[in-house]
């Protein structure tokens, strides 16, 4: 088992063995950040559905009204006019050929990649590459797309893709320690509701079953998935 350090151990006595409102769980996860860096704060919400099956596969993605407090790498695979509209809005990178032998030959310093349809007959070979990182472009996620304008400036102001990993949960970030409460609450409300929205009709049952928020280097906090989730919607 993972020794953790006296510090850690000394943030776990301070989270109780309950379910926490939303705004107090976002409090006390701030409270718990001791790193010297602004760390990340993350969710994590376990769904009641089964992703083996592809109809309850719960996939998505929302703008958090927020942002996430960090800047985004995003490149852009397309063409003529749709390439010069995606340097327009913001692009890091934009190319076509020339961005697929950059990436074939190892280049990998993106966070996001977005590509019009008539590019995506090319970019499915880097699917070995792209794939296992999940960066690989999905219409379902937005980012296959004739609107790469509209898809760059999402991205790049807070756009958050979501899916259901094996166990069935949803891992995603909702902004940074030094966001105040208020607006970590409104992205959480704001992706719970995505997450609702995205609810398969063959999911049976309680659909969240559990929600926990920490930092990225602090203990996990459960979020109340009863009212108190309810209440944040």
């Amino acid at each position: 088992m993972r020794k953790r350090s006296k510090g850690y151990q000394g943030q776990i006595k301070r989270v109780e063995d309950r379910g926490y409102d939303v705004s107090e769980a976002l409090t006390l996860v701030k409270s718990l950040a001791r790193a010297h860096f602004d760390e990340t704060i993350d969710v994590a919400f376990r769904l009641g559905v089964d992703p083996r099956h592809n109809d309850q596969v719960v996939r998505g993605a929302v703008v958090l009204p927020n942002g996430l407090g960090k800047s985004v790498r995003v490149v852009v695979f397309a063409r003529g006019d749709r390439a010069r509209e995606a340097e327009q809005a913001g692009a890091d990178i934009v190319g076509s050929d020339d961005l697929l032998e950059r990436i074939a030959s190892g280049w990998m310093e993106f966070d996001v990649a977005i590509a019009t349809p008539d590019m995506m007959g090319a970019v499915g070979k880097l699917g070995r590459i792209l794939g296992p990182r999940g960066l690989m472009p999905n219409p379902k996620s937005g980012t296959v797309t004739m609107d790469v304008a509209g898809a760059v400036r999402e991205v790049k102001s807070g756009r958050v893709e979501y899916r259901t990993d094996r166990a069935g949960i949803v891992h995603a970030p909702l902004g940074k320690v030094s966001f105040e409460v208020r607006q970590l609450e409104e992205n959480f409300a704001a992706l719970l509701d995505a997450l609702y929205r995205s609810r398969p009709s063959t999911a049976k049952g309680v659909y969240v079953r559990s929600v926990v928020v920490s930092s990225t280097m602090g203990p996990g906090v459960t979020v109340n998935s009863g009212a108190g989730v309810a209440a944040a919607v």
